[in-house]
């Protein structure tokens, strides 16, 4: 499919709203577009560059740990936590019973993209995946109730 007759997804009138239906995006893509392909190539090169200064770090696995940390504190905000990251490496003995919720939650999503980071070594990244993924992320949590693990088969509302 050439990358420039992609339309992401289509609005469709339902009961009193509309909802946005994606287009699926497994397809071989056909880059026809010379400025496009300049920005692929300059992303490329980019890549190649971070990955020889990721050999100029002693320790690769406690800069992944802490970057994971502080991705998991910053998307959990999205959710209203308040932990930050700091308190991500606490145990929780060490944090007053109040903060105990939220700490869960950063830690359960550290677990989540750790989880799903070792089992890109044997599973592409697929629909199983993203469902173990989801399910870790929500076990023991605000959320556990709404079907980890699952696909969502109802509307998604956002705002009133």
């Amino acid at each position: 499919m050439n990358i420039t007759d992609f339309k992401a997804g289509q609005l469709e009138e339902r009961y009193q709203y509309r909802a946005f239906l994606p287009e699926r995006v497994c397809h071989e893509w056909i880059v026809a577009d010379p400025e496009l392909s300049e920005l692929v190539g300059r992303a490329d090169r980019a890549l190649g560059e971070l990955n020889a200064f990721a050999q100029l770090i002693p320790d690769i696995d406690f800069f992944i740990r802490m970057y994971v940390a502080k991705e998991a504190t910053q998307s959990s905000r999205i959710e209203g936590t308040q932990t930050n990251i700091e308190d991500a490496f606490k145990d929780a003995d060490d944090l007053n019973p109040e903060e105990r919720d939220d700490w869960s939650e950063v830690q359960n999503y550290i677990n989540a993209i750790n989880f799903a980071i070792d089992a890109l070594e044997e599973l592409p990244l697929s629909n199983r995946l993203l469902r173990q993924t989801h399910e870790i992320l929500l076990t023991g949590v605000r959320g556990e109730s709404k079907q980890p693990g699952a696909f969502r088969t109802s509307q998604n509302w956002i705002g009133c």
